[in-house]
C-alpha cells in the first residue's frame, strides 16, 4: 500500500501519519518526491484499515500496490533511485564501470591492475577476498588480507571498492573495508545474509541467481530494503540454460524489465554472463545500448595464470578498448562515461 500526501503536507503531517501506521503494527517508509511525499506501508498480513489512514490530515489518496515486491516497485517509488557509493553515483546520467580481478591474489597483482583500469575510466575496483567456489579445492581467497589490499588500492588510486560477503560471519569485515557490499549469485536467496546486508550502512550490489526468475530477483532486493537499506544496485550476470556455447546465457531483456518495473539501478556482468573473454566486449556494448547503468568487468594482466576465472578475464588493453566503445554508445544515449 502507498499513501500519497497532499502537496502542501509538511514534515509534521508526514510524521503524524507515520506514527499512526506504526500504531497499527505496520512499518512506514516515507518517500520524499519532487512534488509531494508518499509513504509506503509494509508488514501487513491482511487488509489494512484504509479509512483510518484516510482520516489523517494531509492524506490525499491510497494506492494499492499490485506487485508482490513493494519497496522495490516503481509503483512505490516512481522516480529512478541513484545509489551513492561514497561519491560515485550509480543510476544517474553517468555509466559506471567496475573492473578488476575475479580474486585478489597479491598486492602486486591488485596494484598493477588498479593502475591500468583507473586510467581507462573505471570508477570502482572489484576483487574477491572471499571466493565461493564450486570445488572445495579451488582457491578460496585471501580473506582479511585481501580486504586490506583492496583498501590500499582505494587509498592509492581513489577507486571505490566492491567485494563480496559470502556469509553473515564475514559481512562485518567486508563492511569495515569496502565501499559497497556484493551479494553473489549463489547467495541471492540466502535470506539471513540479505537481511543482515539490509541492516548495515553500505550500498549493496545484488547479483541475480543463476536460476532465478526476475520476480525472485526483485524479491531478494525487497529483503534488503525491508531492513532499512535503500541503496541497492541490481546486477544481471547470466542464467543457466541449455546453451553450450556460453557458460551462462546473459539475459539482457532483464535490463528494460527492471527499468520498467523497479526504480533501482541495474548493471550488467558480461564476464560471468558469458564465461568467455571474446564475448565480453560485444555484450558490454549491447548492455549499455539496452539501458544498463553500468558494467562490472573482470580484468587480469595474465589471464592464463589467474587463480580464478582466467578464461573470462580480459587484459587491460582490451579493457581500454571496451571503455572507448562504451563511451561512444553512452554518448548516443545522452549519457556519459568516465
Amino acid at each position: 500500500m502507498l499513501i500519497v500526501m497532499d502537496t502542501n503536507a509538511g514534515a509534521e503531517a508526514v510524521a503524524r501519519v507515520c506514527r499512526e501506521i506504526e500504531a497499527m503494527g505496520l512499518k512506514s517508509h516515507p518517500i520524499p518526491g519532487s512534488i509531494r511525499t508518499a509513504i509506503g506501508i509494509t508488514g501487513n498480513k491482511a487488509r489494512v484499515d484504509a479509512d483510518r489512514i484516510l482520516a489523517q490530515a494531509g492524506v490525499k489518496e491510497i494506492i494499492h500496490v499490485t506487485k508482490p515486491f513493494k519497496l522495490v516497485s516503481r509503483e512505490f517509488f516512481p522516480d529512478d533511485t541513484v545509489v551513492d557509493v561514497d561519491g560515485v553515483k550509480i543510476g544517474g546520467p553517468e555509466i559506471i564501470v567496475m573492473a578488476g580481478p575475479c580474486a585478489v591474489e597479491s598486492r602486486e597483482q591488485c596494484m598493477t591492475i588498479a593502475e591500468q583500469v583507473v586510467k581507462s575510466g573505471a570508477r570502482l575496483m572489484r576483487g574477491g577476498a572471499y571466493k565461493p567456489r564450486t570445488s572445495p579445492y579451488s582457491f578460496q581467497g585471501l580473506g582479511e588480507d585481501g580486504l586490506k589490499i583492496l583498501a590500499e588500492v582505494r587509498e592509492q588510486f581513489g577507486l571505490k571498492i566492491v567485494t563480496e560477503a559470502v556469509d553473515t560471519e564475514v559481512l562485518p569485515l567486508v563492511v569495515d573495508y569496502a565501499d559497497m557490499v556484493q551479494i553473489g549469485a549463489r547467495n541471492m536467496q540466502n535470506f539471513s545474509l540479505l537481511r543482515a546486508a539490509g541492516r548495515q550502512p553500505k550500498p549493496v550490489l545484488l547479483k541475480r541467481g543463476m536460476s532465478a526468475t526476475l520476480e525472485e530477483f526483485l524479491m531478494a532486493a525487497e529483503y534488503i530494503m525491508a531492513e532499512g537499506n535503500s541503496s541497492v544496485v541490481l546486477c544481471e550476470r547470466g542464467v543457466r540454460t541449455f546453451a553450450d556455447h556460453t557458460r551462462n546465457t546473459l539475459d539482457l531483456s532483464a535490463v528494460p524489465f527492471v527499468k520498467r518495473t523497479s526504480h533501482l539501478p541495474i548493471i550488467v556482468d558480461p564476464s560471468h554472463g558469458t564465461g568467455k573473454r571474446e564475448k565480453v566486449l560485444p555484450l558490454s556494448r549491447a548492455a549499455i545500448a539496452a539501458g544498463a547503468d553500468g558494467l562490472i568487468i573482470e580484468v587480469h594482466y595474465d589471464p592464463a595464470n589467474a587463480l580464478s576465472d582466467g578464461i573470462q578475464s580480459i587484459t587491460p588493453p582490451s579493457f581500454a578498448d571496451l571503455m572507448k566503445e562504451v563511451r561512444a554508445i553512452a554518448g548516443v544515449l545522452g549519457r556519459t562515461c568516465a
